[in-house]
């Protein structure tokens, strides 16, 4: 678990007081049991107020890029603002299955 904290960490550090979720996916996929490799994040910001999608994951990918470089093989981001998360029904989309990786 010391990968998905770090993930944690990092994204509560910079999108305080709003919903930051992240997922650890790794059992859904080919690897070894305990692996921290797949990740689905959740974060629900103002922050992303007027921000295009291209833009919300960079952000995202500029701050985990250490994770990124290392342990982390995939990465689903899914961003909001509070509206649009109302407008989800405060839900993400499932992540598909493995196709084997």
């Amino acid at each position: 678990m010391i990968v998905q904290k770090a993930i944690q960490d990092k994204l509560n550090q910079r999108f305080p007081e709003t919903l930051v979720k992240v997922e650890n996916e790794s059992h859904n996929h080919s690897v070894p049991a305990n692996s921290e490799t797949h990740f689905k994040v959740t974060i629900v910001s103002d922050d992303f107020e007027g921000m295009r999608l291209i833009m919300r994951h960079r952000l995202i990918n500029e701050l985990l890029a250490e994770e990124m470089a290392g342990p982390v093989h995939a990465l689903a981001i899914h961003t909001y603002t509070t509206l649009q998360w109302l407008e989800k029904n405060q839900s993400s989309p499932n992540s598909p299955d493995c196709m084997g990786g």
